[in-house]
Order: structure tokens, then C-alpha cells, then sequence
């Protein structure tokens, strides 16, 4: 599975990123796109949204689309370095370490990669919980 985390931001989005086989994580790509100060906000979301789509056409990661996952900072914080308040700092040498290899444009790409390593997680386990669907067919026989 290939994942794209994003730390959000109006003028500076990080992006990251990873594949994910079982519980092994292997790092592709991080990054920032930009958007001008100066431009109003709907323009500065359209810049930001056309070069977002360049990475997601570049890079095509699996989880997309309709499977959209949000996290809260202390989650991805807890998730990556096992504490919900860790100091940047922690988390960049984490995701170091989690991802060797790695580039890290930026803080915020290193918290976008932290994003991706987090839904890795967190989404791998989300399929093992998952309930059995069953047929109405299957209920009624007792299958």
C-alpha cells in the first residue's frame, strides 16, 4: 500500500510519501508545495490543490480518493515518537528512524511522513477489526 500523509497549512503544505508492507514501512518521497502570501484564500487553495494533484499523479499513492483519514497532531505525535506531546524535534528523529533513508525537505514534510506512518498504523489495524460482512442468505442458513 502506498500512503500520502499531508500536514496542512494555507502557505506551506508539507507532503510525504511511504509504502507500507505489513508492518514495514519504506520511505518514496517527502516534500512541501507553496502558495503566495499575497493571494487571496481561494486562490491560494487552488495553487495549493493543482500541485497537490502533480504529486498524487507522480506518485499515486493507494490510500485516496474516498479513503481520507484525519488524525489529530497528539495521535500522529503518539503514533510516531509514543508520546502525544513530543517536541518536534522528537518526531523528525523518530521518523529517522522509522524511515531510513529518508530526506525530510522540511518540518512540515517530516510531519506530513509522521501523518503517513500514523494512517499506516492505524488503518492496518482498522482492516483487522473490521466486521465480517454477511449475506442476508448467509444470516438466515446460520453460515
Amino acid at each position: 500500500m502506498r500512503v500520502l500523509g499531508l500536514d496542512p497549512g494555507l502557505r506551506h503544505t508539507g507532503w510525504g510519501v511511504i509504502d507500507v508492507a505489513g508492518n514495514r514501512l519504506s520511505y518514496v518521497a517527502d516534500g512541501v508545495v507553496h502558495a503566495p502570501t499575497d493571494l487571496p484564500l481561494a486562490d491560494r487553495l487552488v495553487v495549493l490543490f493543482r500541485q497537490l494533484i502533480n504529486i498524487i499523479e507522480r506518485f499515486r499513492p493507494d490510500e485516496r480518493g474516498l479513503p481520507v483519514a484525519e488524525y489529530s497532531a497528539n495521535l500522529v505525535k503518539k503514533s510516531v515518537v509514543g508520546a502525544g506531546h513530543a517536541e518536534k524535534a522528537q518526531v523528525q528523529l523518530m521518523v529517522r528512524r522509522l524511515l531510513p533513508g529518508c530526506a525530510i525537505a522540511t518540518p512540515d514534510a517530516a510531519d506530513a511522513l509522521a501523518v503517513a506512518i500514523c494512517h499506516a498504523h492505524h488503518a492496518g489495524t482498522a482492516r483487522i477489526w473490521q466486521p465480517v460482512r454477511v449475506s442476508p442468505a448467509q444470516e438466515s442458513t446460520g453460515r
